[in-house]
């Protein structure tokens, strides 16, 4: 079984990972028009599930004429939607959580599937989406939902650490796409924490609702006009909208043709990897879904 050499760290590429099952071949045709927008390469991932490298006597014949058809059928659809991109394998014999975290240091996006060949039936996303949007380097897109190709790019506003890198990504992406942004900050009485100061972090009582939300339209205006200078091309429309977050980032998933957030927002638990509102985009989304870390100091 021949693995080809990686591209150099210096140039990145998107890559995405494969085990043949239909939603990783949708996403392989995802990871290809973005290489090709991003004018970048296309690495196709697969890990054959031993871990750290072990196979058993006699396995790589075997395993091989499988790897092989799952890698064709993967470069056919690549080229498919984008005929002259360049691609690179990367074939590994390894638990598919460590090979796409190592894999995403050196890229500039990871793509994965919704769901692929390990998931239980009626599982609405596989166990490796989530562990990759925890500990991945680079920014993931899940593919799930029914984007809009006309849509908008939508942005999750939250003022955390990662949802500042979302901005940044979420104008970049937005202005690469020739689309316009939306930028939503939905807010409640639990943000009253953010500006409040000490006091019961149960509490749910605001004492002054017109005081919070000019808070809150001001963390939104800030976040656009840090990044609109830099972007002047992308048409930004604001929403602050008071409801339940992780419903209104659904429904405002519904005409979008991607979803950008941050890993973790400003009211999770210290040392949480993947936030609980990430998590809900990632399973319920109904356009594909990009989420971004908070920048590695």
């Amino acid at each position: 079984m021949t693995e080809r050499t990686p591209p150099h760290a210096s140039d990145p590429s998107v890559i995405v990972g494969v085990d043949g099952s239909p939603s990783s071949l949708h996403a392989v045709e995802v990871a290809a028009r973005e290489a090709h927008l991003r004018g970048q390469s296309l690495r196709i991932v697969h890990a054959f599930g031993q871990p750290h490298g072990h196979l058993p006597t006699g396995a790589d014949h075997s395993l091989e004429p499988m790897i092989h058809g799952t890698l064709v059928r993967a470069e056919e659809r690549a080229y498919q939607v984008a005929p002259g991109i360049e691609i690179d394998r990367s074939v590994v014999a390894g638990d598919a959580f460590e090979v796409l975290e190592v894999e995403s240091r050196s890229a500039s996006l990871a793509v994965v599937g919704s769901r692929g060949l390990g998931g239980f039936a009626g599982l609405l996303l596989g166990s490796t989406a989530v562990h990759l949007a925890a500990h991945g380097t680079c920014p993931l897109l899940v593919v799930r939902g029914r984007p809009d190709p006309l849509g908008a790019v939508v942005l999750a506003v939250d003022g955390s650490e990662a949802g500042e890198a979302a901005a940044e990504y979420a104008f970049a992406e937005a202005a690469l796409r020739g689309a316009p942004l939306v930028a939503v900050h939905v807010w409640n009485t639990w943000s009253e924490r953010a500006y409040e100061g000490p006091g019961d972090p149960l509490s749910t009582m605001v004492v002054d609702t017109d005081h919070l939300r000019e808070a809150e339209q001001r963390l939104l205006d800030e976040t656009v006009a840090r990044w609109q200078p830099a972007y002047p091309q992308v048409a930004v429309e604001r929403r602050l909208i008071r409801a339940r977050t992780r419903p209104a980032l659904i429904e405002a998933s519904r005409h979008a043709q991607l979803l950008v957030t941050g890993a973790r927002g400003r009211g999770g638990f210290t040392g949480l990897l993947l936030g609980s509102v990430s998590q809900a985009l990632l399973h319920h989304a109904h356009c594909p879904v990009t989420v971004v870390r908070e920048r590695r100091r």
